[in-house]
């Protein structure tokens, strides 16, 4: 799949087939993730690769919007830990530009996923840091719950030439 295809056909995907999927079907995804920008290349990620029902069961019990989770093949809970970061504000954009090249990458191999915010929601950050057991230094900040698509939205025109400016506003 050309790059250009690739950001335009990638749709948030909630609904997944039922089939089973390894683990290490999420391996080059994640490979690219880490391939993401970030603030002085300090890369203040982690990712844990959550394929056990009863954890993704638990996620769609605490996580008002990742139901989803009970469909999915699995999930990738993106993680930050600020204390690698250089530029101590920026783990966050680093963390969502991660969390962006993994759906593309998902999309890429012919697989869904979608982007499920954590962090900063408190009520969502520390059951899954409890739960997971993740050390105090590391942030629950996306979840992507992943597998083969069911249904694949319809790709909209999202192209708004009045939010283009030049030289000045």
């Amino acid at each position: 799949m050309d790059a250009m295809d690739c950001l335009f056909t990638r749709r948030s995907i909630r609904s997944f087939k039922p089939e089973p999927l390894s683990p290490d079907a999420v391996r080059e995804p994640i490979r690219a993730a880490m391939y993401a920008p970030s603030a002085g290349n300090q890369r203040p990620w982690h990712f844990l690769v959550v394929s056990r029902r009863e954890d993704l069961a638990f996620i769609a019990r605490i996580h008002p919007y990742a139901g989803m989770c009970l469909q999915a093949a699995g999930a990738v809970l993106v993680c930050g830990e600020p204390g690698l970061a250089k530029y101590p504000d920026m783990w966050v954009q680093d963390c969502a530009a991660a969390t962006q090249n993994l759906l593309l990458a998902l999309h890429a191999e012919g697989l869904g996923g979608v982007y499920v915010g954590v962090h900063p929601r408190e009520e969502r950050m520390k059951p899954l840091a409890a739960h997971f057991g993740l050390p105090a230094s590391i942030v629950p900040f996306s979840l992507v719950p992943y597998g083969r698509p069911a249904t694949v939205p319809e790709q909209p025109d999202r192209f708004m030439a009045e939010r283009i400016r030049t030289d000045r506003w």
